[in-house]
């Protein structure tokens, strides 16, 4: 993998964790089972990051392709 490929996927990657923060995911546990009639849970999992781990990414990924430009020239 090229170092110019790299710091464009760490730009992109650093681009959409500024704009999104995190997700959830939704996970179903069975609590009660009787017979065939199960009662279900539903439980709701933030995944968050902070913007400026995003930023950082950003950045590093922009220094990778001005350094990159600057060593091939």
């Amino acid at each position: 993998m090229s170092l110019k490929l790299l710091g464009i996927i760490l730009i992109i990657i650093g681009a959409a964790m500024i704009v999104y923060t995190g997700f959830n995911y939704v996970t179903n546990d069975t609590v009660v089972k009787v017979g065939e009639i199960s009662i279900d849970k539903q439980t709701t999992h933030p995944v968050q990051w902070s913007p400026f781990v995003g930023g950082a990414l950003l950045f590093g990924g922009i220094l990778l392709l001005v350094f990159t430009k600057k060593q091939i020239a």
